[in-house]
């Protein structure tokens, strides 16, 4: 179907891609597999027409091409499902759907009930149970995705590159997207799919191409390689993954929630009386499906929705008021949201600017920005957290996307925190990021501070807490301690309501 000959891309200060060759087939899933800043989404801009200024040559179909832009690569047959939502939040879902594919009746007029229909069947296909209606605001990141992923599908596509397409939605929904992919490979569509979760490629995927440092490493069929032996391949070497342990929290009370509720107009109360504590040095993992109101906790938590919600805080045993990111902030508690572009960071500044935001008073000589202060700030935390990079001045934006989580992480540990509020900090990056983020996790809580982590991933919540609580539907259906948490007792509770 198609085939890359020696594809280069470079950016300033950086070759994203160097000689890339490979292959993807008619009627197979091909998984792109490499760490963070590989290159795998650099390529499949490249295939999909975002980036039209390349080095070397893709043959489609049998013929040369060089698509003028992303309109031409869908007018070719190639759809994409980008990592990083490719959707405009205050349009319906209808309108995001059709959007420059739009249906018109007789008169040349929008056909609006057409376009409702069809993306009401395409909902309905990937089990979102929401109106065609809705704002894509209105939706959470997992929902968004799934529209996403019905974009793609409206085009017909012979070829579909799906970037991370898992990375926000549940483990029900993802088995609806197997099924559906199932069912274009049985209709000879190509499908190229790169993913972080190895497990899912194990199951979904044909073929594999491992791609380091933007250059091809090896390519081969799926069932002939072990999990182990594809991280080697991945990252040059074996890695020694975080052994599950008991954790070593103290007793002391850092965090007490009490009758934390979330009540909004006209909808189903998203919080009912969450009361919990947590100790000092200990990871809290919470976990739920999609629309449990994990988000919506540690939000609240972190003053982001003070009208609609109530309860009370304490953190060392006093009562606080949280109206607002400010006062979480200085009582030390701190947010890495779900959607770090959107509300993690200011992607057209330089990373040592985004480190020093929220700390401006180090870098500051006499009420004026000091240069060199931001520079050395940015570079203790580029050292510490391990963050690609070509320099401390390099825009956000141009790095991968587990290095924007990092920056995100560095620019609260300046802050020195007492609570660590973590809402899916691994989603979309790589094995070996993981490894690095669960044992950074591990170390910030040894030095006393506390961390409550939502994550979609139940192994990750297995892995890493030494506790876990299970929502469903606004509420707490559980409280499993460590030693007693499976993914049966676990899960049980996700779906079970008192």
């Amino acid at each position: 179907m198609l085939v890359t000959k020696n594809i280069t891309k470079k950016f300033p200060g950086v070759t994203a891609l160097e000689n890339v060759n490979l292959q993807i087939d008619a009627g197979k899933v091909t998984a792109v597999i490499g760490e963070n800043g590989a290159g795998k989404s650099t390529l499949m801009k490249i295939l999909s027409g975002v980036y039209t200024d390349y080095e070397g040559q893709i043959i489609f179909k049998d013929k040369p091409v060089n698509f003028s832009g992303t309109a031409a690569a869908q007018d070719a047959g190639i759809a994409i499902i980008h990592q990083e939502l490719n959707l405009i939040p205050y349009l319906s879902i209808t309108e995001n759907i059709f959007l420059g594919r739009e249906l018109v009746n007789a008169f040349g007029l929008l056909d609006k009930r057409a376009m409702h229909t069809k993306a009401k069947a395409l909902l309905h296909t990937l089990h979102l149970d929401v109106e065609p209606d809705s704002t894509i605001a209105s939706l959470k990141v997992g929902q968004q995705q799934m529209v996403e992923i019905a974009k793609a599908l409206l085009l017909d596509a012979d070829l579909i590159i799906m970037d991370e397409p898992t990375s926000a939605i549940t483990e029900a929904e993802v088995d609806v997207l197997f099924t559906v992919i199932d069912q274009l490979r049985k209709e000879n569509k190509a499908i190229v799919y790169i993913s972080h979760k190895l497990n899912e490629l194990f199951k979904i995927a044909d073929k594999y191409i491992v791609l380091r440092d933007g250059k091809t490493i090896e390519s081969g069929i799926m069932s002939a390689i072990t999990h182990d032996e594809l991280i080697k391949r991945m990252v040059g070497r074996e890695i020694q993954p975080m052994q599950k342990k008991m954790g070593t929290a103290s007793e002391t009370e850092l965090l007490r929630l009490e009758n934390i509720c979330q009540k909004q107009k006209n909808r189903t109360d998203k919080l009912s009386n969450i009361s919990f504590t947590v100790n000092s040095g200990e990871i809290v993992g919470i976990f739920g499906l999609m629309g449990a109101g994990r988000t919506e906790l540690l939000e609240t938590i972190f003053g982001l929705h003070p009208t609609i919600s109530s309860g009370n805080i304490f953190v060392n045993n006093k009562k606080i008021a949280i109206n607002k990111p400010a006062d979480a902030i200085h009582a030390g508690i701190v947010l890495l949201p779900e959607d770090r572009k959107k509300d993690g960071l200011v992607l057209g500044m330089e990373v040592k600017k985004n480190i020093s935001l929220p700390c401006l008073q180090e870098v500051e000589a006499m009420g004026l920005l000091n240069d060199k202060k931001e520079t050395t700030l940015a570079r203790k935390h580029i050292q510490q957290l391990g963050i690609k990079t070509p320099s401390e001045n390099q825009l956000t934006k141009n790095l991968s996307g587990g290095n924007q989580q990092k920056i995100v992480l560095a620019k609260w540990l300046e802050r020195n925190p007492k609570i660590l509020l973590l809402d899916e900090p691994t989603r979309g990056i790589d094995v070996n990021a993981k490894n690095e983020m669960y044992k950074l996790m591990q170390e910030l809580v040894s030095k006393g501070m506390s961390i409550i982590m939502v994550s979609s991933e139940l192994t990750e919540i297995l892995t890493v807490s030494n506790r876990i609580l299970v929502m469903a539907e606004g509420k707490i259906t559980a409280t499993i301690p460590y030693s007693e948490a499976t993914e049966d007792n676990v899960l049980k509770a996700a779906i079970a309501i008192n």
